[in-house]
């Protein structure tokens, strides 16, 4: 299958762009996973058992696992074994944001979609596409470029302005370009700035986008749906972590942001 083909089957069969973040925060899960041998992987399979139904795909950030060491690194690959065999079809994303030159970067793709089994993986543009090559090169994965992200500070070099572009403008340009040979590149827009989902429509056509902010950041769904849909009515991942896998009942908060999202496509 055509790495974007997985993510757009699996939208379709369960009518959701809903992207759950797995981002399992030890000092933040519910007591009881605390005592078990594997709290982390417990908690993520609690969490996907209650909320699969209404996730297109999952996507946990890789911090959060690191900051435990091997044990960590253990329960995240048991936690994508877990989706590998119980719901192979759901879109699988590792968000650790990787930048290095390419000869480095050859073993970071080894981890991430051979090891680990990842569908796809974040990636810092910085170093030049050059150097990422090692990632855009596995035609069977995907590779998710950071273009205008969440956070609050993103501006500082995003929106320096280059021949009356700004920064982030350019990366979508020369994303588009390479991914019009290799047809296997999304790009991460943050929900926090509607106005450049809505332009990196128009500016990257049928390119789907990842779009972290939605839930604890704040971001509106009505500011950017449906213009930043693409002509199949798909073309965006829209993640929700932390007010769905520590809300009293992430079954529901899924649910209704699935809902909510789904009210806004027209």
């Amino acid at each position: 299958m055509d790495p974007l083909e997985k993510y757009n089957a699996r939208a379709k069969k369960v009518n959701s762009l809903l992207c759950v973040g797995l981002d399992a925060d030890i000092t933040k899960i519910p007591e009881r996973f605390l005592k078990m041998e594997h709290p982390q992987y417990e908690f993520n399979k609690w969490i996907i058992n209650e909320t699969h139904v209404y996730t297109a795909a999952y996507k946990p950030n890789s911090a959060f696992y690191e900051a435990r060491g091997d044990q960590g690194i253990k329960e995240l690959k048991m936690t994508i074994e877990y989706l590998q065999k119980n719901y192979p079809d759901i879109f699988t994303i590792l968000d650790s944001k990787r930048a290095d030159i390419g000869n480095t970067n050859n073993g970071y793709a080894e981890s991430t979609f051979d090891w680990f089994g990842f569908d796809a993986v974040t990636l810092n543009p910085y170093l030049g596409f050059e150097a990422i090559s090692p990632f855009i090169g596995r035609k069977d994965k995907v590779s998710i470029i950071l273009c205008r992200t969440s956070n609050p500070g993103s501006g500082e070099f995003q929106e320096l302005n280059i021949d009356n572009k700004p920064l982030w403008q350019i990366v979508a340009e020369h994303s588009k370009a390479i991914n019009e040979n290799s047809n296997n590149l999304m790009l991460v827009t943050g929900a926090t700035y509607p106005n450049e989902i809505i332009k990196l429509r128009e500016v990257c056509g049928e390119m789907t986008f990842l779009v972290p902010g939605v839930g604890a950041q704040g971001a509106v769904l009505s500011d950017f749906i449906p213009q930043g849909l693409n002509k199949n009515k798909l073309g965006l991942i829209i993640n929700s972590g932390r007010a769905i896998i520590f809300n009293d009942n992430p079954r529901l908060a899924a649910e209704n942001t699935k809902n909510e999202i789904n009210k806004l496509i027209i």
